[in-house]
């Protein structure tokens, strides 16, 4: 069906000119942005926009959707990382595929309901009989764009890695899954609502020869790759006593540089590393509340933008958040930058063009992210007439005052969200089997 999005109050392009326009109208057709102009005409639904901030769909570069099922655990709650991990890898161990399924759903709903169209997902082990496809059914039940990675760990306890050896995997496994999933599912066309990528979860968890044969064979297939790096100070001690060196230079000697990958965290690069990622195009899931959470510190941001670095936005797992609003994420960020560097130090709008069009390009999805014609039907709509948006003389300021909760939602041009009600799911349903699977965890 074409939607045709009537008389905008403002629309926000994040074109190349940052162009902000008002009172015009958007015509959705065949996944796309067909028109924007005035006095627009269609056959298909119109929808009245006219009292609306128009954005792009939000864009979560990183997350962990299987911890929905472990937000708030008591244990985990006051941990830094280590300990916070080996709190919850005795719960994850009793994981199976329906909890990998539903926790899936319930933590890209909450995405959508928060403005987000396009999501990437870190899933690193695989308990009980559990695949990657479970996330997958999960992602297309809901409806978002959707790039899950074949996350992995090989070092265990016993050899003298993080994880229980009960979740760790043979590399050769490993590396034998992630060519079946990208051939079973990956889409490399333009428009992809699948694409499948490379993760090892850390260089804490996996071995050196695992990192370096994952790239190879990530490009090999042509898909992107992603890891955890510099995430706080004991990553980096841990770094410097395993392998000698700093994680930034850990990464560039086993080619986990360049445009295809994309690193979480990245709270502790030095400047040498931050030039590194900028001339290499190398981009970074920046998640400002997991790392306020877990006391990781604040990530270099404003130093990466200035020299180039691509970074996005992302809510990071669930128990490490433990929410997953990526618009809470945007002004997060921007509050962060802020008390570190001063007030004048990052905009709402630099802000929310880091959650759109810079989370969309990490991705490598250049065909997203903005409002142009020919460019994904990936749109948020922000209801600005009710109590949040009260008194704003800026309504167009989301990041700084205004409404949480999007609209309404569309994805290649398909209604995901209606008036703030998902249309894809059930959701009351979904709720109900993840409070089921959370309480047979508990007990």
């Amino acid at each position: 069906m074409d939607y045709l999005l009537k008389n905008a109050r403002t629309v926000l392009t994040m074109n190349d000119g940052d162009d902000e326009l008002s009172g015009v109208d958007i015509l959705l057709s065949g996944g796309t942005i067909q028109k924007i102009g005035i006095n627009l005409e269609t056959q298909g639904e119109v929808i009245d926009v006219s009292g609306a901030v128009v954005t792009p769909g939000l864009v979560n570069t990183h997350h962990h959707l299987y911890q929905t099922l472990t937000r708030a655990v008591p244990g985990g709650q006051n941990a830094l990382l280590f300990g916070w991990l080996q709190t919850l890898y005795p719960i994850w161990s009793r994981f199976g595929p329906d909890e990998m399924r539903v926790s899936a759903m319930v933590g890209l709903a909450e995405l959508a309901l928060s403005g987000c169209t396009m999501s990437s997902d870190h899933l690193y082990l695989y308990p009980n009989g559990a695949r990657l496809e479970d996330t997958i059914d999960g992602a297309r039940a809901v409806g978002l764009r959707f790039h899950p990675t074949r996350g992995a760990m090989s070092i265990g306890e016993s050899d003298g890695g993080l994880p229980p050896d009960a979740l760790v995997e043979r590399e050769a496994d490993i590396l034998e899954d992630c060519i079946r999933v990208i051939d079973a599912f990956h889409d490399s066309s333009e428009g992809s609502l699948l694409r499948v990528g490379v993760a090892p979860c850390s260089p804490f968890s996996v071995s050196r020869d695992l990192m370096r044969d994952a790239a190879t064979l990530a490009r090999d297939k042509g898909v992107m790759l992603h890891t955890h790096l510099a995430e706080n100070d004991e990553d980096i001690a841990y770094s410097q006593a395993q392998f000698g060196c700093r994680p930034g230079q850990y990464a560039e000697e086993l080619g986990w540089v360049g445009d295809d990958v994309w690193h979480a965290h990245c709270v502790k690069l030095d400047g040498d590393e931050i030039d590194l990622f900028a001339h290499t195009r190398t981009g970074v899931a920046h998640c400002p509340c997991s790392n306020c959470r877990l006391g990781s510190g604040i990530a270099p941001v404003r130093a990466m933008r200035d020299a180039g670095v691509k970074v996005g936005l992302g809510v990071d797992g669930s128990a490490s958040n433990d929410q997953g609003n990526l618009m809470d994420e945007a002004r997060q960020a921007m509050l962060l930058q802020r008390v570190a560097l001063g007030a004048d130090q990052m905009s709402a709008r630099e802000a929310l063009r880091i959650a759109t069009r810079g989370g969309a390009e990490v991705l490598g999805r250049y065909d997203c992210g903005q409002i142009a014609v020919g460019k994904r039907a990936d749109i948020a709509i922000w209801d600005v007439t009710g109590l949040d948006s009260a008194g704003s003389w800026d309504p167009a300021a989301l990041v700084l005052v205004g409404p949480r909760r999007v609209r309404d939602l569309f994805v290649e041009g398909r209604q995901v969200v209606r008036d703030g009600h998902m249309t894809t799911v059930d959701l009351p349903r979904v709720i109900e089997d993840q409070n089921r699977l959370a309480a047979r965890l508990m007990g």
